[in-house]
């Protein structure tokens, strides 16, 4: 396995026989997925999305791919293939498309419907062209045949890319499961007969990698959500992605049986639900949907909704019922279903609103403590048989954190891709395909860009260590006005402090070594503001750190009079 080094350096030129290949998110991370293909001069990009910030990205929205790689070369794309309809995939297109409007979007039909719907809001009207699964479409230098998997979203697609340098198959998101919803399989004749043609580069998604066995089929938790229901006293608020059309199909289902409507709650959940029925991806039973504003004149004992927030996202619905902050006023005898698996750096948000729903007196029922979710990740068991199936020339792992991208490495080793033919890459890292064989070759930058309310990559590390500081630390002013003749003080020095438990009388302790350390920078003729700011801060930062031990954000202001 080789793996990136910190040496690495910008890469060669590409040779007219190689294709390039550059995941600009997607590894070592989950979410932000985006490759780029390069052969011939042209560049082909496989999905555009998007990662949630955590909790030390204070006031950040969103977090993008870094476009810096490609913010020159946007003419020599030949289109964006979009393998799935989540956010982790296609987030980000409006705002690669907002650089250039006109290049072309693929992808299935509900895949494009759910991003075209999305760029709608932000005024973008793309050109796009459907595919589906064992269609071939030349672009330019890229031959591209779709492969039909299973997901937890309907209509996802690998693409294998037939180029004369060599070939390569994505996978996208996908599992096995041989009992699917939909009735639509992974299609393992097409892996195969792929195989047999030569797959030079494999790149397989690590989700699931370290986990053992197979994945669980969508099918067996209808008798878990089934038996929700048939227990629930009052109302059942059912929480999960906003494009789990398979979940909120078996909601829906399970609702019929039990006699019970069906209320949407959630921009983004109404939206997606109503394309997917529109385009009869989701079975809507007659009458069973309510309109929210008009649930009032039910009983809690016949409501079932259906909400964001699965992820402890804090403006979705269910984070917003938990603090009692939504119309919808959680109680004892509720029932809250949370439909999904944790996302890895979600942890604490979701138990948080686990905790503050149960507080209210509600029943929460999760993965945890009931079979309501399958992942729609494939397991260790899954991607040993793809890689027999296929047996690629050489494997990149994407889509997971190290632990994961490493476990998929392990897998493909054991079933006798050689060890180094294995790549292991994380964001920014180039890997080239030269007569066969995959290697690193350098590194281009690629960084986190911050979406911070309508700013798009105006926030930096800075401003968020900023943030941080005064959202974990408070902050201190200390105001001091100088005789500009004498350097002496006129006034001050002033310490207003916020966030602090401590009273503010404590802090006039600071202003005599405050003021000590302005007359012997004085002194040494030190008469620069900035320089006596940075005097000022050491000062009160050192004492502060000695007293409370706290680290501050401290804004000195020197005034001269």
């Amino acid at each position: 396995m080789s793996h990136p080094h910190p040496e690495l350096t910008t890469p060669p030129a590409l040779p007219d026989n190689g294709l390039r290949v550059v995941a600009l998110g997607g590894l070592g991370e989950v979410g932000r997925n985006m490759a780029v293909l390069e052969t011939k001069g042209k560049l082909l990009v496989i999905d555009c999305g998007v990662l949630f910030p955590e909790d030390h990205h204070p006031g950040v929205d969103l977090i993008l791919p870094d476009f810096s790689y490609i913010a020159d070369r946007l003419d020599d794309i030949v289109a964006i293939v979009l393998t799935h309809g989540h956010e982790d995939h296609i987030g980000a297109v409006p705002y690669l498309l907002k650089l250039k409007g006109d290049i072309p979007l693929i992808g299935s039909t509900l895949t494009l419907a759910l991003i075209e719907a999305k760029l709608k809001e932000h005024r973008i009207r793309p050109y796009s062209m459907a595919v589906k699964e064992g269609q071939r479409e030349k672009l330019g230098v890229f031959d591209l045949e779709f492969v039909a998997v299973n997901h937890s979203i309907p209509d996802a697609l690998a693409v294998f890319v037939r180029t004369e340098a060599g070939t390569l198959l994505h996978t996208g998101d996908f599992k096995m499961d041989q009992l699917p919803l939909d009735g639509r399989l992974t299609d393992l004749r097409a892996f195969a007969r792929l195989g047999e043609e030569g797959v030079d580069l494999f790149l397989t998604d690590s989700t699931n990698a370290d986990v053992p066995g197979f994945t669980t089929p969508e099918l067996e938790i209808a008798p878990a959500i089934d038996k929700v229901f048939r227990h629930a006293e009052r109302r059942i608020i059912v929480a999960c992605f906003s494009s789990h059309v398979h979940r909120v199909q078996q909601v829906l289902d399970a609702a019929e049986k039990a006699g019970r409507k069906v209320a949407m709650v959630g921009r983004s959940m109404v939206r997606n639900m109503g394309i997917a029925a529109d385009l009869g991806y989701l079975r809507v039973p007659d009458g069973i949907l309510v309109d929210i504003k008009k649930i009032d004149g039910l009983r809690d004992d016949e409501l079932v909704l259906i909400c964001t927030g699965s992820q402890g996202e804090p403006m979705a619905a269910l984070s917003r019922m938990a603090n009692r902050e939504h119309r919808i006023d959680v109680g004892p005898g509720d029932t809250v279903l949370l439909a999904s698996s944790l996302i890895p750096g979600n942890e604490n948000a979701v138990y948080r609103i686990i905790n503050g729903l149960m507080r209210l007196g509600a029943n929460v029922v999760h993965k945890g403590n009931a079979k309501v979710h399958v992942s729609g990740h494939a397991s260790a068991g899954e991607l040993l048989y793809c890689y027999n199936i296929v047996k690629p020339g050489n494997v990149l792992p994407v889509h997971g954190e190290w632990r994961h991208m490493y476990a998929n490495a392990q897998l493909a080793i054991q079933s006798g891709v050689p060890e180094e033919n294995v790549v292991l890459a994380e964001d920014g890292v180039v890997v080239d395909l030269v007569d066969g064989v995959a290697r690193v070759v350098g590194v281009v930058e690629c960084g986190y860009v911050y979406v911070d309310g309508s700013s798009v990559g105006g926030a930096d590390e800075a401003l968020l260590k900023d943030r941080r500081i005064l959202r974990d630390e408070g902050f201190i002013t200390c105001v001091v006005v100088l005789d500009a003749a004498t350097g002496k003080i006129a006034s001050g020095p002033e310490i207003t402090a916020r966030g602090f438990v401590e009273d503010d009388e404590i802090f006039q302790q600071v202003i005599p070594k405050v003021e000590r350390a302005i007359e012997e920078a004085v002194a040494k003729g030190v008469r620069d503001d900035q320089q006596l700011q940075q005097v000022i801060r050491r000062a009160v930062g050192s004492w502060v750190g000695g007293k409370i031990r706290r680290r501050p954000m401290i804004i000195p202001v020197v005034l001269q009079a």
